[in-house]
C-alpha cells in the first residue's frame, strides 16, 4: 500500500505491517467478522495510524503526515461494496482495532487458486497482544473457504517487525523476488513471501 497517485491503494501490492514484534497467545477477547459499509472510516483510521507508526523509520515523516483518512475511507468503502478484496475486521470491546484484506494474487502468471494478503493491520494501541495471530488465522480460514491453495504477500525488506510475524505464521521468502519500488519519494526494497495452505481450518 502507498499514498499519493497510485500510492496507498489496495490495488497496489504494497506490503502489510502494523502487526506485532512478538506474537503470542492472546488473552484479549476479540471478535472477527466481515466488514460492512459503516466500518470504512474506522478501517481507514487504523490503516493510517498503523502506517505512521510502523514506517516512521522507513519512510519520510512528511509523507506519513500527509496520509489521508478521507481518501482511504472512500477506497475501503468501495472495496467493501465490491467485496474485492474481501475485508475482515477485528473488534475489541465493540470497536474495530484491526483489519485484513484478502483476494486473488495480483502477480503475473498467478493460478486461480493463488491468493494474496492485500493488507493486514492492527491499531498501534493493540500491538503485542497476540491479536495479529488471531486475525491471520481468521484470514487463513477465509482464504481456504475461497479455494486458496497458496497465499502470498509483499513486505518491505527492512520491515523486521512484519517479517518476523510472517515467518512465525509460516511464510517463507521467495528466492530472487526482491525488487525496488519508489514510495514517499524514496527507493525501498520489497520481497515476496509465500505459503502453501494445508487445507486444515484453524480453530
Amino acid at each position: 500500500m502507498s499514498d499519493g497517485n497510485r500510492s496507498f491503494s489496495v490495488r497496489d501490492r504494497r506490503p502489510t505491517t502494523g502487526l506485532l514484534k512478538q506474537d503470542h497467545v492472546s488473552t484479549v477477547p476479540m471478535s472477527i467478522r466481515p466488514a460492512i459499509a459503516s466500518d470504512a472510516e474506522t478501517i481507514s483510521q487504523v490503516h493510517v495510524a498503523s502506517w505512521r507508526r510502523a514506517y516512521r523509520e522507513i519512510l519520510p515523516a512528511g509523507f506519513l503526515a500527509g496520509l489521508s483518512v478521507l481518501d482511504r475511507q472512500a477506497m475501503w468503502a468501495d472495496s467493501i461494496d465490491r467485496d474485492l478484496p474481501h475485508v475482515l475486521v477485528a473488534e475489541v470491546g465493540g470497536r474495530v482495532v484491526g483489519f485484513s484484506a484478502i483476494g486473488p494474487c495480483r502477480d503475473d502468471c498467478s493460478l486461480p487458486d493463488a491468493f494474496e494478503i492485500w493488507a493486514i493491520y492492527l491499531s498501534p494501541t493493540h500491538w503485542s497482544r497476540g491479536l495479529g495471530r488471531q486475525l491471520w488465522l481468521a484470514s487463513r480460514n477465509a482464504l481456504l473457504a475461497r479455494g486458496a491453495r497458496t497465499v502470498s504477500l509483499w513486505v518491505i525488506s527492512s520491515n523486521e517487525r512484519a517479517i518476523k510475524f510472517y515467518r512465525m505464521a509460516g511464510f517463507k521468502a521467495e528466492a530472487s523476488s526482491n525488487k525496488t519500488i519508489e514510495l514517499g519519494g524514496v527507493q525501498i526494497e520489497e520481497v515476496r513471501y509465500t505459503q502453501t495452505l494445508d487445507g486444515c481450518v484453524s480453530q
